[in-house]
């Protein structure tokens, strides 16, 4: 009997304030000409009050709301896939555990891998459930990450190098629960193609900073994108990247590297001519970069970001295959796919991704400036603090549900706090 397994319900928390990327290139005098390849819109910003546990479990909320108290208990794995961790030892999904209450004869632990985490926590939830070692069992995965960007007191000025990197840093959660049950998306079983080796294209040798080379980056999630989907055929021979896969969903750094990334398969693997590409980029690529490029690249959570938009955003009145490739620095790539139907839209849908993003609350300049110099308040390593809860406080209360906002750190514990 063929196991079936995925993504039983899935959503999103994209943050309470945003920055218009565009206006940001301006304010930073940068080549608006350059800056246009790279397809952004607008960037989630982190407040000072946010960090990665309050966007999981903001992510994660609706869907443990949503079960039956059964239901609940049967959620036996919860993983956290980060780069935003802020403990070298402490996972953060304990603390997704407690604040979601739920059942404590579960497994809690922490996945980095860059960008690749939340796919990595996906396939590693997914075995679980294919293995049967538990019948019936769920797993709760959090990919959840934040980009702050650090001024340094007494550091040098902004290089160019990060005014380019900070329009696409985006910050975000993607929670998913993975079950036999796989309304929003049934995985296609053993149809993977990984691809990974030692690169220093870009890393976080500090807790709070991070170095790479950018032309580096780029070449290796080209050559990953290629060979993780030439080894996803060699195991399924009869795929065409052309014609096996509706729609296709990227980890997008920015949607420039994307359109890299597909032009260079769509050559190599089907031989296609280039004003064909651009219509099959617009056709099958385009609706899984809508919510990105309003969010910016929230690492871990990327890719499954993109898997959600192109189910917002695509047409499945019939099922339809999705194709799917993670990329994380470093590095280690994937190239897996599944099948997506009608239900599959409406079960997200219920979850209102778009309002959502609209209802966040713009930052001017001068309060993104005002941040800059005051995000290391909750720094790597912070013992107490208590955080400001009057810094934009329009976005405290701007998406009009409960929200969860980071309240102070006692001894290194952080305390919570619901707003409504």
């Amino acid at each position: 009997m063929m196991r079936v397994a995925g993504i039983e319900a899935m959503n999103v928390f994209a943050g309470t304030a945003f920055l218009n990327v565009e206006k940001l290139a301006t304010h930073r005098n940068l080549d608006t000409s350059r800056f246009n390849n790279l397809l952004m819109k607008e960037k989630t910003v982190a407040l000072p009050y946010e960090d990665p546990v309050t966007f999981g479990v903001n992510a994660a909320k609706p869907l443990i709301d949503a079960l039956s108290p059964e239901e609940k208990d049967r959620i036996e794995l919860v993983i956290s896939c980060t780069e935003s961790s802020f403990d070298f030892g402490k996972s953060m999904s304990t603390y997704f555990h407690e604040i979601l209450n739920l059942n404590r004869n579960c497994r809690l632990f922490e996945l980095k891998n860059a960008c690749y985490s939340g796919v990595a926590g996906y396939q590693m939830a997914l075995n679980f459930i294919l293995s049967q070692a538990s019948p019936g069992a769920k797993a709760l995965v959090i990919a959840t990450d934040v980009s702050r960007f650090m001024i340094e007191e007494g550091g040098d000025a902004l290089t160019m190098e990060w005014s380019f990197a900070e329009p696409s840093g985006g910050a975000g959660a993607v929670a998913m629960l993975v079950s036999e049950t796989p309304y929003v998306f049934q995985s296609d079983i053993g149809a993977n193609g990984y691809y990974g080796f030692q690169v220093m294209d870009t890393c976080r040798p500090t807790t709070d900073g991070e170095a790479g080379d950018s032309d580096l980056s780029l070449l290796s999630y080209l050559d990953c994108c290629e060979n993780a989907y030439f080894e996803y055929q060699k195991r399924v021979p009869e795929a065409n990247y052309a014609s096996t896969f509706r729609y296709l969903a990227f980890h997008t750094p920015f949607g420039g590297m994307v359109k890299g990334a597909h032009r260079n398969l769509m050559r190599k693997a089907v031989k296609a001519k280039t004003k064909d590409i651009e219509a099959d980029f617009d056709d099958r690529v385009v609706p899984g970069l809508v919510y990105c490029q309003r969010i910016g690249n929230i690492m871990g959570a990327t890719a499954m970001m993109s898997l959600v938009s192109t189910i917002e955003n695509g047409n499945f009145d019939a099922p339809q295959r999705v194709g799917c490739f993670s990329y994380g620095s470093g590095c280690c790539s994937e190239f897996f796919s599944g099948v997506v139907s009608s239900e599959s839209q409406q079960i997200l849908k219920r979850h209102n991704i778009r309002e959502q993003l609209d209802k966040r609350y713009e930052l001017q300049m001068d309060e993104y400036e005002n941040l800059l110099v005051g995000s290391n308040a909750v720094r790597f390593g912070t013992r107490n603090v208590t955080l400001n809860t009057d810094f934009v406080p329009q976005a405290r209360k701007a998406l009009g549900r409960e929200t969860l906002f980071l309240k102070e750190i006692k001894e290194f514990k952080r305390i919570y706090e619901w707003v409504s």
